[in-house]
């Protein structure tokens, strides 16, 4: 008879966790390539030891803050999803929640473009973890607008994709009084001409 595994999941360590929060507020605010590891360790409070025990090197902690971006987002997309069981409404919320995010979260633009402007390598981990969030993003927005009846989801999708990457970009550059109204405006009148007729 196999033997039960009675060991609970790990968690992260808390110098695992202090790194990665280290990492995520410099990469965001200054940039990934402008952040040295030394920054890093020093913010978190560990050894170099411990930066490479945890992560291996700089690039997969900066894969490390991409997943974590990645994984808040889908968080918040579940979190509505099952707040919200009317599917126009449903919409209604994911425009909502992109306006918070680039008022209250992101003010500094999109962490996947900016991470884009630094690794050009497009076969590279870190722009395969973006096309993949970005992929994943896209075909979420798809079925939400397929759900809500959306006429021709693909466009609707595409549309919503480039206002919020405009829209954050926007926002970082011109503050997000001018730009959270103009993304709402001009995502809702993209919603209203795909309705069905």
């Amino acid at each position: 008879m196999d033997a039960i595994d009675t060991t609970t999941p790990r968690r992260p360590s808390a110098a695992r966790a202090r790194l990665l929060d280290s990492a995520t507020r410099l990469f965001y605010e200054e940039g990934i390539h402008a952040v040295g590891v030394d920054r890093i360790i020093d913010e978190a409070g560990v050894t170099r030891a411990t930066l490479y025990k945890q992560f291996g090197g700089k690039e997969n902690l900066v894969l490390a803050y991409l997943r974590t971006e990645d994984e808040m987002l889908r968080a918040v997309f579940a979190d509505a999803g099952a707040e919200v069981s009317d599917p126009a409404a449903l919409l209604g919320a994911v425009i909502d929640g992109i306006a918070a995010d680039i008022r209250l979260r992101h003010t500094r633009g999109c962490p996947f473009i900016n991470a884009a402007a630094e690794y050009p390598d497009a076969d590279g981990a870190v722009r395969q973890l973006i096309d993949e969030h970005r992929e994943w993003f896209r075909a979420t927005l798809h079925a939400v607008a397929e759900g809500a009846g959306l006429e021709r989801p693909d466009d609707v999708a595409a549309s919503l994709v480039l206002l919020r990457d405009a829209a954050l970009v926007g926002g970082y550059l011109d503050g997000e009084d001018r730009v959270g109204p103009a993304f709402e405006r001009t995502a809702r009148a993209v919603v209203e001409a795909h309705r069905p007729r």
